[in-house]
């Protein structure tokens, strides 16, 4: 299958710099704010389909330490029709919004690609692709007017900022715990195949209301670098912050328009082992709930990222805000060294730019600890995203849907997969012997629609146009899952207080203002009490609450 997320995990949280917007749905409740809430997950293993593996002759060739996935170097030499009937019925046309990063791919009636899917399916989906960066604010206005497409991609990450989510969820999508609970799910054998845990975080309001994403890796962040760019100045991969700091400062050179970095400060607090649980909690050793802004880590974060930019190591087009692309910057132009991003940026950036620069060698720096002791990474295996059936459509219409949906979760070595994955053969992609590699009409057309409407039991690989891609991105997966951050709250769905996520933007604005030389480092106390009183106590105490009444 392809898990390549070009645009979609590359940017994976630049959408917190979008505007958390106000209370959502107000007509549905006579509060005019959420004090938020939780739902203990375990309790709701009723509700849950039924997991059955899926039929396979393809063993992997490199197996993923769980959470990791397993890894496929090889492209299967014979596909499977794992589907025989379309599933779609009744002809009438599927509205849909996903998310895109980079230019939009063209819609329907103007992609050979969607023309090719859309037959297989026997029902036309529609995509309407909205601006990835930006797509909370299309996400609150569409939830606060109540006007939904038929199946919705909403991102994990969005989830937790949009207020009064849950309220949303009841008031605008199809309840699909009869369609999907138990043995129920064997209709859909694709849907089956997902882990439990994902399921389990589909559960709203005590029922199953939408079909997760599996992600494909638990981690939210790397750091890459141009090892290519590396070699050339004698250079090796750095294992320490001091080493990272010190090689930022080597191949910093402004005469010849190379900078070290991007903006990495997700990346500095994860070397200084800031707390990320649920966006940036931890318990202290009374149990008490804590957040990042609060700890000593958080501040050394601060001062570390602070001097990066006053000693000039970040380009210059990231320090203005001009909305630099910085992938181009990196992967391109070689005008930044080092760059943070979602782990999916690394083989769609690879297989882009390579055909520019055979030289090209993007790899992920190994996580360290700036502290000592052992190194703590940040998770994220929730799922990446999750689809939502309009309320309404009728029991019919939820089943064909879902059937859509069903075919589109199709796994590597499937017609399907390949299909959903690479477009046709000699207009999307070449035949190799090494499996289908991608034309440029594909990186125009395909922007992973299909994907964002669906998802599969998560593997890793193949990509035939970036060989050895697999094999380092499991060496580091399998190495990095070792320091996998424990969240207390895990199996537990919180909806924070609306005052906390209304507070979320221009909290981390400020701070960014520090980080940038825009304020002091003294000012750190007094946003701190700020973010306090503006929701981050009423959070303390549901977090509290919520551990408590999980006897956790």
């Amino acid at each position: 299958m392809t898990t390549s997320r070009r645009k979609f995990l590359g940017l994976l949280g630049l959408s917190a710099a979008a505007t958390a917007g106000g209370p959502l749905l107000a007509g549905c409740s006579e509060k005019p704010t959420s004090s938020g809430g939780s739902e203990n997950l375990d309790k709701f293993a009723n509700l849950l389909p039924t997991h059955k593996d899926l039929a396979s002759n393809i063993p992997p060739d490199i197996t993923g330490t769980r959470p990791v996935p397993d890894g496929y170097t090889k492209y299967p030499s014979t596909l499977i029709d794992a589907i025989t009937d379309k599933p779609g019925t009744s002809g009438k046309e599927i509205t849909a919004m996903t998310p895109v990063w980079g230019p939009a791919p063209p819609g329907i009636g103007q992609s050979a690609y969607l023309t090719a899917v859309n037959a297989e399916l026997g029902v036309p989906v529609n995509f309407t692709t909205q601006d990835g960066v930006t797509y909370a604010d299309k996400l609150n206005a569409m939830l606060g007017a109540r006007d939904v497409p038929e199946l919705l991609c909403v991102p994990g990450w969005e989830v937790a900022k949009i207020p009064r989510f849950s309220e949303a969820v009841n008031a605008l999508f199809e309840d699909l715990t009869d369609h999907l609970k138990g043995d129920t799910v064997g209709a859909y054998p694709m849907l089956a195949s997902y882990p439990t845990a994902a399921w389990r975080h589909a559960v709203w309001n005590q029922r199953l209301m939408a079909v997760p994403n599996p992600t494909d890796g638990p981690f939210p962040w790397a750091l890459f670098t141009r090892k290519d760019l590396l070699d050339d100045r004698g250079l090796t991969i750095p294992k320490s912050l001091d080493e990272l700091l010190t090689m930022a400062k080597q191949v910093t050179d402004p005469a010849k328009k190379v900078w070290a970095f991007d903006d990495i400060f997700p990346m500095i607090q994860i070397y200084h082992k800031v707390p990320g649980s649920q966006f940036g909690w931890r318990l202290k050793a009374d149990k008490t709930p804590e957040f990042k802004y609060e700890t000593p880590e958080y501040r050394q974060a601060l001062e570390v990222m602070a001097n990066i930019y006053k000693d000039g190591l970040v380009h210059p087009d990231i320090v203005a805000s001009k909305g630099a692309d910085a992938g181009l910057l990196f992967a391109q132009a070689g005008s930044i060294i080092f760059k943070m991003a979602g782990v999916g940026f690394w083989q769609g950036a690879q297989a882009e730019h390579q055909k520019v620069n055979p030289k090209l060698n993007i790899q992920a720096v190994p996580v360290f600890s700036a502290t000592g002791g052992e190194p703590q990474m940040w998770r994220a295996d929730a799922p990446t995203s999750y689809t939502f059936i309009r309320k309404g459509a009728g029991k019919e219409r939820v089943e064909e849907l879902l059937r859509v949906i069903n075919w589109c979760s199709a796994p590597l070595g499937t017609q399907e997969a390949q299909l959903r994955d690479y477009g046709i053969e000699g207009r999307h992609h070449t035949k190799t012997p090494n499996g289908p590699v991608k034309t440029d009409l594909a990186f125009k057309e395909i922007a992973n629609q299909y994907y964002f409407i669906s998802g599969r039991n998560p593997t890793i690989g193949p990509f035939p146009d970036t060989p050895n891609y697999v094999r380092d991105l499991l060496t580091w997966s399998n190495e990095t899952v070792k320091y996998l951050e424990p969240d207390p709250w895990e199996g537990l769905k919180i909806e924070m207080p609306d005052k906390f996520k209304a507070f979320a933007v221009p909290g981390e604005e400020k701070f960014l203002d520090v980080v940038r030389g825009r304020r002091p480092l003294s000012d750190v106390d007094s946003i701190v009490q700020e973010w306090k009183a503006n929701g981050g106590e009423e959070a303390r105490e549901l977090l509290a609450k919520s551990l408590s009444e999980a006897g956790k």
